[in-house]
């Protein structure tokens, strides 16, 4: 039986919500990979960042990919080549996947993911082209193609044009936010969207000049009450068991370094849901990780002499305290964003 303490474990948030979803989640069928999944629509968490960073204590998580995977979304590049360098493989599939388009469409030689990876690191003109992913969610957050005179989501690079014949202006979205922010810290529009439709392979029609998953993490919301700054996400697709403990803790990160660089004290991470489901492979480690009891919550120490978004290194990060269960494998469902 669990103690009143232990019940206002805010990682309760979590573990009941996947109770819910197996308890009560009607059944779909992934389209793509025939895979079965249950699935709630519009649920909430919610975590004070006084009170601990929330990275999950119920399996261990992969935190160091999370920081390094936060700074090239802030980078924002539309290449793996820094995720590969930093040894961090949670996109290879995706960029295997945009490859297999190109063989298909008769561009690219076939082969297995074993070889393309091995290729990829081996050799840094072939992930210098096939390390491309499109106007992914980095893209999206610091180099939005706002205006261009050709196809305006295929070479998107910040501040920049994108060759001769395509002049693209682009909008900065998290750096126009910081900014305004310090200035005008009462405004209710600071909204940073990795949702851009003619980016996305189902309107654009273009697998070249498309995303290679439409943006399951779709907008953030930042918000100044007071001495603190906190963060809404909304997330319209969530993989609840191998891609949300990410997700949380990346925008938690993310919170935390957004308060830092503009004076503020760090408040509350919100995370609201769309579409959240439990695929039917990960039923059993679901079922096995709702039956532990969480620890306390680590601590984030992050090096306060960073004043500018784009001067954080991994190394300004120092995570205390962290003790979880062991780590619950599940294989990741790769399939193609909608």
């Amino acid at each position: 039986m669990k103690t009143k303490k232990q019940q206002n474990h805010p990682e309760y948030q979590y573990l009941d919500l996947a109770k819910d979803i197996m308890e009560n989640g009607e059944w779909k069928i992934s389209h793509s990979t025939g895979v079965k999944l249950k699935s709630v629509f519009g649920r909430q968490m919610r975590f004070d960042l006084s009170k601990g960073f929330p990275l999950l204590t119920t399996k261990k998580t992969f935190y160091r990919g999370i920081i390094h995977e936060l700074l090239w979304f802030l980078s924002g590049s539309s290449n793996i080549k820094y995720l590969v360098d930093n040894n961090v493989h949670i996109w290879d599939e995706w960029a295997y996947k945009k490859y297999q388009w190109a063989c298909d469409a008769g561009k690219a030689k076939k082969m297995t993911f074993e070889e393309f990876m091995e290729k990829a690191k081996s050799d840094p003109k072939f992930l210098k082209k096939w390390g491309e992913l499109g106007p992914v969610y980095g893209v999206q957050w610091r180099n939005w193609p706002a205006f261009a005179e050709a196809p305006h989501c295929a070479k998107a690079s910040r501040g920049k044009s994108a060759g001769k014949s395509a002049h693209i202006k682009t909008v900065d979205q998290l750096g126009w936010a910081i900014e305004k922010i310090k200035k005008y810290p009462q405004k209710k529009h600071y909204v940073i969207s990795a949702w851009n439709a003619g980016c996305i392979y189902e309107m654009s029609g273009s697998h070249a000049a498309s995303m290679v998953i439409a943006p399951c993490h779709t907008m953030f919301h930042i918000n100044i009450t007071g001495d603190k700054l906190s963060l809404l996400l909304y997330q319209r697709s969530a993989d609840f068991f191998l891609g949300v403990p990410f997700n949380i803790a990346s925008y938690a990160l993310l919170t935390l370094m957004l308060a830092q660089v503009t004076g503020y004290k760090p408040g509350d991470f919100v995370h609201t849901f769309g579409d959240v489901h439990i695929y039917e492979n990960h039923f059993d480690q679901m079922r096995e990780q709702v039956k532990r009891v969480p620890k306390p919550f680590p601590t984030m120490k992050i090096n306060p002499k960073v004043k500018k978004i784009d001067d954080f290194r991994f190394e300004d990060f120092e995570l205390i305290g962290y003790d979880p269960h062991p780590s619950i494998k599940g294989e990741i469902t790769v399939v193609g964003g909608f």
